[in-house]
């Protein structure tokens, strides 16, 4: 598919994707939705792919809603704003549900849906003095779509602070809530994003994705509902090529055949 919104650039195993809409500081209309959801539902089908990095170009990460797509939507039907709405949970879902690691370079900002993307994303880092913020209360909205994956990393008690305020706040607290994994200087965060790449890369491809799944399955159930299903998993791992390989290896003092 040609990219109008995004920048795709492959790097042996690992997958860059950046929107690119800098003048406006990469904020979502409905084709960087479909191109970005598109983009990493394909990439979680390639094999040679094993780590996803999202960034955005110039100086922001994602600022939300582009305000020409938000104008339209005012005069939207209860029906064209439920295909809208699908359309983001759909692309935040993509981000959750990829079976390959996504890593989130946030600068800048990321507010509203950007934020929500953050919350998506498996590892994000971010450069201090990026602002964060769910502010949708403050326009008369909620940030539903995005609540699910948001409440998922910072808990109720700071959704309850930050959804019913709108207020903006610092990589800093997004550290100290979950939202990121780590605040660095603005000139490390390259490095910090790589940094999590290569540990990345020293797990088994599919011990990640299955590692996904363990965690999207388990997670907010109770342990004499999951107990089976973890007994089956990790069963089934240790008696697959991958599982074989990655045991033996450890006992035999070599890199597993996945590691660069």
């Amino acid at each position: 598919m040609q990219l109008e919104r995004l920048q795709l650039e492959l790097d042996g195993p690992v997958a860059r994707v950046w929107l690119d809409r800098p003048d406006v500081r990469n904020a979502f209309d409905g084709l960087m939705v479909t191109e970005l959801r598109r983009t990493l539902f394909d990439l979680g089908t390639v094999d040679g792919v094993r780590v996803i990095v999202l960034g955005g170009r110039g100086p922001a990460f994602c600022a939300g809603g582009d305000l020409q797509w938000m104008k339209a939507a005012v005069n939207f039907s209860r029906d064209e704003n439920l295909r809208e709405a699908q359309a983001l949970a759909d692309l935040f879902f993509t981000v959750y549900n990829s079976p390959k690691p996504i890593v989130a370079r946030v600068h800048g900002a990321a507010l509203g849906g950007g934020a929500g993307l953050v919350a998506a994303c498996d590892v994000p880092v971010a450069a201090l003095g990026t602002r964060f913020g769910f502010t949708e209360v403050r326009l008369g909205i909620v940030p539903a779509v995005i609540s699910p994956y948001v409440i998922g990393k910072i808990g109720e008690s700071a959704a309850r602070e930050l959804f019913l305020t709108g207020e903006r706040f610092e990589a800093v607290r997004a550290a100290e809530i979950g939202l990121v994994r780590a605040a660095v200087p603005p000139e490390h965060l390259d490095a910090a994003v790589d940094g999590r790449v290569t540990e990345l890369l020293q797990a088994g491809p599919r011990a990640v994705a299955d590692a996904k799944a363990l965690i999207r399955e388990v997670a907010w159930r109770r342990v004499e509902d999951v107990q089976r299903y973890t007994v089956e998993r990790i069963a089934d791992l240790r008696v697959s090529p991958e599982g074989q390989e990655g045991m033996r290896a450890f006992l035999e003092k070599r890199k597993a055949s996945w590691v660069p």
